[in-house]
């Protein structure tokens, strides 16, 4: 993308006064001049370079509807982008989850990436989901195991392969879809709600905090978490994706922002590294001149290396 056309971007969709809040002027004109500078340190051939992806295809977004059981704690809600495609072929769904420190933000920060999804050939179901401090780990992986039994539910009306369904998120997002996709079918992080039906097929996942014991006790960690690394040991192991991963685990595409300080650098390339020491297909995208809020606003490249990546893997 030209630079002056990546500016008439940003001008469109208020991202130019984000950046100068978030980063200062000069650290834009370095975004700028490095615009799609970004380093796939993988092993073999990306898929974006195998694989282009297709002209986007039209689809229809549903009106907001709750997914959650009428007894669930509390009601959430889930907006549904269906492709406009009349025939009756099974297709990929994708959950997507945004981001927001587990404590706040909304579906509609993912709205974008739910409709390229969508314009792909995947049922994109873009969720809410339970905020900490009030409900606490792992309150809201159960949330995730719901929406998956609600896709399941709908699976005939939506038309989906319950076996291509991938997961999709960012930050806290990134965290949740990756926690789900390294569950399992058995164990202790599949009960009591998850369970063959969460199996996700592959998993794209951008400045994902892998390794929960990598932080220092911040608020945002021991609100989810509900006590300090020492108190709450155990719980943070178990909810890092970083030391729950077996060779079960699904394919990974991961993005990161190099400059990102919130979910430093490392929780994408440790993560990466066991990936392939289990053998896990996956792909790594490394973002210069990116930091956690700016990795997801100039997101571009990313997302659409790692959409090509999840399309080799379900084949919308």
């Amino acid at each position: 993308m030209s630079r002056t056309k990546l500016i008439r971007e940003w001008q469109q969709h208020g991202v130019l006064p984000t950046l100068r809040r978030a980063t200062g002027l000069g650290a834009v004109v370095l975004l700028l001049s490095g615009c799609s500078a970004a380093q796939h340190v993988s092993q073999g051939e990306p898929a974006v370079e195998s694989s282009a992806l297709r002209a986007p295809q039209p689809f229809t977004r549903l009106a907001p509807r709750v997914y959650t059981p009428e007894a669930w704690p509390q009601a959430l809600m889930a907006d549904v982008y269906l492709p406009d495609d009349p025939s009756d072929v099974r297709r990929p769904a994708a959950l997507v989850v945004h981001g927001g420190g587990w404590r706040n933000r909304t579906p509609e920060d993912m709205h974008g990436i739910a409709e390229q999804l969508a314009g792909q050939g995947y049922v994109a179901v873009n969720i809410e989901y339970r905020f900490a401090p009030e409900y606490r780990f792992p309150s809201q992986l159960h949330d995730l195991q719901q929406a998956m039994a609600w896709i399941h539910g709908n699976a005939d009306e939506w038309q989906v392969d319950t076996s291509r369904i991938v997961g999709v998120g960012f930050s806290s997002g990134a965290h949740l879809v990756s926690l789900l996709a390294v569950a399992g079918a058995e164990g202790p992080l599949s009960e009591p709600y998850g369970g063959e039906q969460s199996r996700l097929a592959a998993v794209l996942a951008g400045g994902l905090p892998s390794d929960l014991l990598k932080f220092d006790d911040g608020r945002l960690v021991v609100d989810f978490i509900g006590g300090t690394r020492a108190e709450e040991n155990e719980a943070y192991r178990l909810a890092s994706p970083a030391r729950q991963i077996t060779p079960q685990a699904p394919p990974f595409f991961l993005f990161h922002g190099k400059w990102d300080q919130l979910v430093p650098v490392d929780h994408a390339t440790d993560f990466y590294q066991a990936l392939q020491d289990n053998n896990i297909e996956s792909e790594l995208y490394l973002q210069r001149w990116r930091g956690h809020i700016t990795s997801f606003l100039l997101r571009g490249g990313a997302i659409e290396a790692g959409i090509a990546f999840l399309n080799r893997q379900v084949n919308p």
